[in-house]
């Protein structure tokens, strides 16, 4: 922490009337299109105030005021999450910072401990089954609830795009992504890549014919390690982060969040959170018929990791056929969910 200069002291001032006596920037953006700064701001008093500020195309006044109310219908549910804030006057102003317009919202430093630290990102963490149990059952109850007050989607979104600057959902990006890659790959897979592609292409028609069926609710939408709160016991005490909240589907809120190169591991973890949220949760009629379709639309062929190592790596004949085997299989194959 150093002390802040003037541009942190007069955004400071926005939201308290305390004299700043320090501040530690965090960097939490991904590249000049999704610009955010977190400043923890110690004040005289030791009190300290989390202050964030963004210049990207999906943080607004109108977002941060869904992200608001979402922390306490969470809140509400029995799970801590930091209080979002507005400045002295009620607003989420913009302002000057860094030499670009950034708007500006506060938040409570959170009370409880974070379960992984962002900066330990090369220390190997593995997340406990209870704290995996506990994180699913609050999710599962916020999905009850079926929230209907976000007028935009999640992260997560299937057939529309979170951001404006958003070609497409993430998804079919993805999707994409595999099938440029795997155009690369020698000419004697092109009719199983083809084979594999329309496959793809026709089950997510299908499914894109049925998704408003499935039912909704309003999420924090990200579950990851570094987002997750446990008290000094270890136990599992809520959650924070919210600038990818949103209304989604909750099957593919599970789906999306258990992931895994191991399509059979992957499965069974998918798996398990159904069973643990099913007493917490009325899985309808719809969301046990279409959960198939669901799942070959989101797995099977992603982003092209896979193909790109064989590319790669100068792969053999066996080990390509093996790798797209292994897709086709999954797009095809009868998987019960429920």
């Amino acid at each position: 922490m150093s002390a802040p200069d003037k541009e942190l002291k007069d955004i400071f001032a926005l939201f308290s009337d305390k004299e700043p006596t320090a501040a530690e920037v965090m960097d939490t953006g991904r590249g000049e299109a999704d610009f955010r700064h977190a400043v923890i701001f110690t004040a005289a008093d030791n009190e300290k105030l989390v202050i964030k500020l963004s210049d990207n195309d999906f943080t607004s006044p109108e977002r941060i005021k869904v992200w608001q109310r979402t922390v306490r219908e969470y809140k509400a549910l029995g799970y801590y999450s930091p209080e979002i804030l507005s400045d002295r006057e009620g607003n989420f102003p913009y302002v000057s910072y860094k030499g670009r317009r950034c708007i500006a919202y506060a938040e409570e430093f959170v009370k409880y401990n974070i379960l992984e630290r962002r900066d330990n990102s090369d220390t190997e963490f593995k997340e406990s089954e209870d704290i995996t149990r506990d994180k699913w059952i609050m999710t599962a109850k916020a999905a009850q609830k079926h929230f209907d007050y976000a007028p935009f989607p999640s992260a997560y979104c299937l057939f529309e795009r979170f951001c404006p600057s958003d070609k497409t959902d993430e998804v079919t990006e993805q999707a994409q992504e595999w099938k440029a890659l795997a155009d690369k790959l020698p000419e004697q897979f092109t009719e199983q890549v083809e084979r594999i592609w329309r496959l793809w292409e026709e089950n997510r028609a299908e499914l894109e014919k049925v998704y408003h069926k499935l039912p909704s609710s309003v999420f924090q939408a990200d579950l990851n390690s570094t987002n997750l709160l446990t008290d000094d016991e270890g136990k599992f005490a809520g959650v924070f982060d919210y600038n990818l909240c949103g209304k989604e589907v909750f099957l593919n809120y599970i789906f999306r969040e258990n992931f895994s190169r191991d399509f059979e591991r992957e499965i069974e973890m998918i798996r398990s959170v159904l069973k643990i949220t099913a007493d917490y949760y009325d899985y309808s009629p719809e969301e046990k018929q279409y959960a198939l379709m669901l799942y070959r639309c989101l797995k099977p062929i992603r982003k092209g990791f896979e193909i790109e190592e064989l590319l790669n790596n100068n792969a053999d004949s066996d080990e390509i056929s093996a790798c797209l085997d292994k897709s086709e299989h999954y797009l095809t194959a009868d998987i019960r969910f429920f």
